[in-house]
């Protein structure tokens, strides 16, 4: 686990998802991913290796992000108890830390490093879990896009540290 080097960045993550074989069915929790510069998680069917249809280059996204807090609003401003972690179908959750403010930085995780670039686009299976969710979700309220600069492990727990 990394020691966290900036006390600004309390964040840590939460939990680990990868996308099963079968489209659309249910993300599964693993304890560590392993990451490969370029492509993405090593054994996630969705996004690894997977080539941008305009230019036929690696695509950027390659792991999608999600801060429990923000699922936690979501959930209660639909007036559920809770939504359960890797039912938003984002790759990686974490905990105390606003992630869209890390846009266009370089983070590090475990012993990976990425590149937050975007904020995540909702899809229409965001409603799947409750009506409404999509649209909670807009407005940098859904977690954020990254590509893989540095290949590395990430695991349950470790800190998020921003690059300087």
């Amino acid at each position: 686990m990394n020691a966290n080097t900036s006390p600004a960045l309390p964040g840590r993550i939460a939990s680990l998802h990868l996308h099963p074989a079968q489209p659309g069915g249910p993300l599964q929790p693993v304890e560590a991913i392993e990451l490969v510069a370029g492509r993405g998680i090593r054994d996630d069917t969705r996004y690894f290796g997977r080539l941008s249809r305009d230019t036929n280059e690696p695509s950027r996204r390659q792991v999608t992000l999600i801060e429990r807090e923000q699922i936690s609003e979501h959930a209660a401003a639909l007036g559920l108890s809770s939504i359960a972690p890797g039912a938003v179908r984002s790759n990686i959750e974490t905990t105390g830390i606003n992630l869209i403010s890390l846009l266009n930085r370089e983070v590090e995780i475990g012993s990976a490093l990425l590149r937050f670039y975007a904020p995540r686009d909702p899809c229409a299976k965001m409603d799947a879990i409750c009506q409404g969710l999509r649209t909670l979700m807009l407005n940098s309220r859904q977690g954020v896009l990254a590509e893989v600069l540095r290949a590395g492990t990430i695991r349950v727990g470790d800190w998020i540290d921003l690059r300087p």
